[in-house]
């Protein structure tokens, strides 16, 4: 099948991307507002975009009304500081919770069961028992034409690393259980490998469809139910 992009209402194309562009890193991103209210969001437009100075991005859509620019960018511009938290399995329930379009008035730590810890360089907290954070200031921000969809690039002033994680210099991510996106559900990062594969093995995976972790039907997507939005948000909490 060959789809006009020009044929693709908003929606319709980020259906697409989600599906395609698998899987995802997210950057669970704290801020703070201007008068101190914490925000959480798991952003899944998130990739590394340089190593000296190191600097990450983030890129931001509307709330789900289409018209409203999402808490965490406005904290980011406002403030021009953020921390991207690594997503976990053992937190999967806060990250999912934090998803959800709070007012602005509300702490989103408080209100999905979350602890706080100072960071070193930056006034937002990191959240407590992500094993990953990295401290960010902002160094640009790209935004579109109606303002509406923004991209950030911030640079990493502090790392966090969790003791036992930092092993001569790197990751130790084998032990971490990392969770990335796929389209509007999760993934666990459980198995890695370099090439070359056994035959055997690369057929008996690639003819086989991803294992469900829910017990959900096979060809389940929340897409498909009220709660989802193209906002990367939901509109319902669980």
């Amino acid at each position: 099948m060959i789809i006009d992009s020009a044929d693709l209402d908003a929606k319709s194309a980020y259906k697409l991307l989600i599906g395609s562009v698998i899987p995802r890193p997210i950057a669970w991103v704290s801020t703070l507002s201007t008068e101190g209210v914490g925000n959480l969001a798991p952003i899944s437009f998130f990739t590394v975009v340089g190593r000296k100075p190191p600097r990450i991005s983030l890129s931001f859509q509307p709330r789900s009304d289409g018209a409203t620019l999402k808490d965490s960018f406005v904290n980011i511009r406002d403030t021009g500081e953020f921390v991207t938290n690594m997503a976990t399995l053992p937190q999967i329930e806060g990250l999912n919770r934090s998803a959800f379009e709070f007012e602005p008035d509300v702490d989103e730590f408080d209100a999905v069961g979350l602890g706080k810890v100072p960071s070193e360089a930056v006034r937002p907290p990191r959240i407590k028992g992500a094993p990953i954070a990295f401290e960010c200031t902002v160094e640009h921000i790209f935004s579109s034409p109606d303002g509406l969809n923004n991209a950030v690039w911030g640079n990493v002033v502090r790392f966090y690393v969790r003791d036992d994680l930092y092993v001569d210099g790197r990751i130790d991510f084998g032990a971490i259980a990392p969770v990335g996106r796929l389209a509007a559900e999760y993934t666990l990062v459980d198995n890695a490998f370099e090439t070359p594969l056994d035959a055997e093995v690369i057929q008996e995976r690639a003819s086989r469809r991803m294992v469900r972790l829910d017990h959900k039907d096979t060809y389940y997507s929340p897409i498909d139910t009220p709660a989802w939005s193209p906002a990367g948000s939901t509109t319902t909490l669980d």
